[in-house]
């Protein structure tokens, strides 16, 4: 155990902010190695290794977290670089986001390295999961072996994660004429923008996911004008949509761009909503053995993955991207025992 945290301890301390990551990659590809871990491959700043007796005939367990962090805010009043034990907890930048998932799913893959499961496994430490970048999970996957289901690790408290909504922020333009305010003369952008802001609110799609319940739609921001006695020609906003399996993050925006006048433009289509049927194994695993399980408010790199996924680790969200993070050690003990037991207990 103290080696695991020890381990965690060194990640804190390394910064590792995305797309920045290679101290950390190369403090886990050091650390697989001295495990003697055969094979231990390393692609950018992503970290992986198979089970010492990979059978291409049989399925594939991927089990995956993330080693990079987001930056400390400004209200830390530790040293976010500086590992401290205290009070039975690990403090640092990332401790808990995702560095917890990252050292128990190493223990995990270490400890079943050698085992004769009717399944392989694939530890995947990637990067860049903060900034759902090119260069992370979206580059390693299509180098794998052909996975067919997945752990991905995140702070959920151990409880299962069987589904997440997508993302898609749309940026919004609406055009009017620019006149004056005091004459009738001039086509109000902001009015225009208003209109279609209050059609989103109350768009209703017809179909809906059994699991993800329906679309979220929020607008967040909106600009528009430039002085007082001007009639504004030019109306941004910026849309919040939480995608679910129902539609296509493609579709979802092609429906609302129907409804409205504005332009809608797509920042990016790639954070894709995640859904496991419930009759898939890891979902029948959380069953059998009685975890509680949930829909995440929060999305991961579980959107990159086309194959049935679970988000599971130690840890709480809440602490995530907060000032003076932490993990309770027993956390951690407790993460590495699970982690083995559930996947002992995958029955295909």
């Amino acid at each position: 155990m103290e080696e695991y945290l020890s381990l965690l301890e060194r990640l804190i301390a390394t910064p590792s902010f995305s797309r920045e990551e290679e101290g950390t990659a190369s403090i886990l590809e050091d650390f697989l190695s001295s495990r003697q871990i055969a094979d231990v491959h390393r692609d950018a700043n992503n970290v992986w290794a198979a089970c010492a007796h990979f059978d291409a005939s049989k399925p594939t367990l991927l089990l995956n977290s993330h080693h990079d962090t987001v930056r400390p805010s400004v209200s830390y009043t530790r040293d976010p670089f500086l590992p401290t034990r205290e009070d039975g907890r690990i403090y640092g930048l990332g401790s808990n986001d995702a560095g917890a998932s990252v050292v128990s799913l190493t223990a995990a893959f270490c400890s079943l390295y050698h085992e004769a499961l009717p399944f392989n496994l694939i530890l995947a430490l990637s990067a860049e999961e903060e900034v759902t970048g090119e260069n992370g999970i979206r580059r390693l996957l299509p180098t794998l072996p052909v996975i067919d289901m997945g752990i991905v690790g995140e702070p959920t408290g151990m409880d299962i994660a069987v589904g997440e909504r997508g993302l898609v922020v749309l940026d919004g333009l609406a055009k009017g004429v620019s006149g004056h305010a005091a004459h009738d003369e001039g086509t109000n952008a902001l009015y225009i923008a208003l209109d279609d802001i209050n059609k989103l609110r109350n768009y209703h799609f017809e179909k809906e996911s059994p699991l993800l319940g329906p679309v979220k739609i929020s607008t967040t921001q909106i600009h528009a004008g430039t002085q007082h006695n001007i009639i504004p020609d030019e109306c941004r906003f910026v849309v919040d949509v939480r995608t679910t399996d129902a539609y296509s993050n493609e579709e979802t925006a092609e429906l609302l761009q129907a409804a409205v006048c504005s332009q809608l433009t797509p920042r990016s289509f790639r954070i894709h909503a995640s859904a496991i049927e419930p009759d898939h194994a890891l979902v029948k695993t959380a069953e059998r053995l009685g975890f509680h399980r949930y829909v995440s408010p929060t999305t991961s790199d579980m959107s990159q993955m086309d194959f049935p996924t679970i988000k599971m680790g130690p840890g709480d969200s809440t602490r995530s991207h907060r000032a003076d993070e932490w993990i309770a050690i027993d956390e951690i003990t407790h993460a590495i025992d699970t982690y083995i037991a559930f996947i002992k207990n995958i029955q295909l």
